[in-house]
């Protein structure tokens, strides 16, 4: 069994929607949605604030590189333009950590990246994270920590940027 942690953010167009798109397109695969959040963008750029989850989804016929593949396909589907690192977009699916039944898969190749590099230092990810897994675990800078842990390392701006929202991933549109 595939077990990925993706984390899904949209800062473009129907923010809500794109996100949506993302669980509708994983249907029963998807064990756990977090709430929406709303943050300020990261990276520096200038733009809108993003809408972030993270979905829990579980595939026995996916690997690391099929997540990947999942995740750049609903990115083209919404139409996502890579014009600017950490500029705005419609749709973001970032393959986070998966696990394929012998825990945490690493990786250093540059196009998949295991876990993701950054994940650690983005309170965007561990917040809606801890919200679906609270007991989940995640390795960088060669330390295996729980995501609580990680968040808490954050200085407070960092942490006080990501607010819970009234929206929903699932159900009947908002």
């Amino acid at each position: 069994m595939s077990r990925a942690v993706l984390s899904i953010g949209s800062n473009v167009g129907d923010r809500l929607a794109h996100l949506r798109s993302v669980v509708e397109s994983l249907g029963t695969r998807v064990v756990g949605v977090s709430p929406v959040y709303s943050t300020a963008p990261w990276g520096g750029v200038e733009q809108e604030d993003f809408l972030n989850a993270v979905v829990v989804a579980e595939d026995a016929g996916f690997g690391p590189s099929d997540w990947l593949r999942f995740g750049r396909e609903l990115e083209e589907a919404a139409e996502r333009v890579r014009v600017q690192r950490w500029g705005p977009r419609s749709l973001d699916v970032d393959v986070v950590s998966c696990d394929i039944g012998a825990g945490e898969v690493h990786s250093d190749d540059p196009e998949l990246i295991l876990p993701h590099p950054r994940a650690h230092q983005r309170a965007f990810v561990l917040v809606p994270w801890r919200d679906v897994e609270p007991e989940a675990v995640l390795t960088a800078d060669g330390r295996q920590r729980p995501v609580g842990d990680w968040l808490g390392d954050l200085d407070d701006a960092e942490r006080n940027g990501v607010h819970r929202t009234d929206l929903t991933l699932t159900g009947p549109a908002d």
